[in-house]
């Protein structure tokens, strides 16, 4: 009675996909904030001749860019606006509780329309990870651009990246292998009429588990010249593509310099650097 009791009273295993976290699985495959930060540092430093203070992060999510801002320097505040409360809780849980205490008074996360945000002027402004592509309509977008404007200090920049190439109007899905799992890009749909992009991405593990569409993205396809066109519409004074280099293979190399004439590469992702 006391081993059919036992084996009754079993709890069923759970997969690897059950017990994944999908924001911890997102960064590590997607971002690298060092680098992000690295460039925003750097970039603004050339350009205006000062170190920058306030950052703001529209679409922040976790705010784990933000994060890294204020671990630089004790003169970094960050501000994270997004509309997704318990994703930005998770981050306050995973990310801010670990800051120094210093740390934890130089950073808040606002849960917000990055349309409507209130704040200091900012001497950076960040719209990373194609996130500033949910806005379908060039009127919509230039309208996104204006309020950054207005909330950027004089000598203020807004920084994005953008993706291109002739991969970007395909039906595709790219793996790639880690560790401990597979991170798998899934562009599901695009329609060449309007330029809408339907993405997502999916997991799989070891254990022949899934977790499929953790993130979905459905976006307008923006190329750099539109981009551009909008950010000058908008009132920017100087906007400025930053290209990858390569290394001896052809690789990207993580290095990126100011440019006017790019590579027809089936994909590609640059900096955008728009200066008030």
């Amino acid at each position: 009675m006391a081993s059919e009791k036992k084996r009754s009273g079993k709890s069923k295993k759970t997969t690897m996909a059950q017990r994944a976290d999908r924001h911890r699985l997102y960064e590590d495959a997607v971002q690298c904030v060092e680098a992000e930060i690295d460039f925003v540092d750097e970039t603004f430093q050339e350009l205006r001749g000062r170190k920058a203070k306030w950052l703001r992060e529209d679409f922040c999510g976790t705010g784990n860019t933000s994060c890294e801002w204020v671990r630089r320097r004790r003169t970094n505040h960050a501000i994270g606006v997004d509309l997704d409360a318990g994703v930005q809780q998770w981050g306050r849980d995973h990310h801010i509780a670990k800051l120094t205490s210093g740390a934890q008074k130089r950073i808040e996360l606002v849960e917000a329309n990055v349309m409507h945000i209130e704040s200091r002027p900012m001497d950076v402004v960040l719209g990373m990870n194609f996130s500033y592509w949910i806005f379908k309509e060039r009127q919509v977008l230039r309208r996104y651009f204006r309020r950054v404007l207005e909330g950027l200090a004089d000598d203020g920049v807004l920084m994005l990246d953008s993706y291109g190439g002739s991969d970007v109007h395909k039906e595709l899905r790219e793996r790639k292998e880690k560790a401990r799992y597979t991170y798998i890009w899934h562009q599901k749909s695009y329609d060449p009429i309007n330029a809408h992009l339907l993405c997502h991405i999916h997991f799989s593990f070891p254990d022949g588990s899934r977790l499929n569409e953790a993130f979905t993205y459905d976006w307008r396809v923006w190329t750099l010249p539109e981009i551009r066109e909008i950010l000058l519409e908008a009132g920017f004074n100087r906007v400025t593509v930053y290209w990858e280099g390569t290394d001896e293979d052809g690789d990207g190399d993580g290095v990126f310099t100011p440019a006017t004439v790019g590579e027809a590469d089936a994909a590609f992702v640059v900096y955008i650097v728009a200066e008030k």
